[in-house]
């Protein structure tokens, strides 16, 4: 068995009195889901989000003390992937989407984040982060 890890956040932003996540619109597959990517040799987790989101969408971040959930899933025969997410307030809110990877963003209010993102385990991190941000 092969094991793969990843890591990404959830970036979310304040407008007025609403919160809204960014999600990305991934070039192959099509679905949406949050920024994230594999870790690099000598990476920590943390530095592998800030450097993914950064990469995924210019976006500088501040990564929110404790919130850091893991969802493990097959994505091959034989491969095991981890993807390690936290909850990250955006620094700076102007998008530059990287083409190769990702076709669309745009930040939607958590109640629509939660529609529009494709698999049941971005719903379920979406959930927790909403709690997180309501405590």
């Amino acid at each position: 068995m092969k094991h793969e890890k990843s890591c990404g956040a959830l970036v979310y932003r304040k407008h007025g009195d609403k919160t809204e996540l960014l999600l990305i619109k991934h070039r192959f597959g099509g679905h949406w889901s949050f920024p994230k990517g594999h870790v690099e040799q000598g990476e920590n987790e943390f530095q592998t989000a800030l450097r993914e989101v950064k990469e995924e969408t210019g976006l500088d971040i501040h990564i929110q003390k404790g919130f850091r959930q893991c969802v493990e899933y097959f994505p091959k025969p034989h491969v095991k992937k981890q993807v390690v997410y936290f909850l990250a307030q955006a620094v700076t809110e102007d998008v530059h989407r990287q083409e190769e990877e990702v076709s669309e963003t745009t930040w939607a209010e958590i109640d629509t984040a939660y529609r529009m993102v494709t698999f049941k385990n971005d719903k379920n991190l979406i959930r927790r982060a909403q709690e997180h941000l309501e405590q």
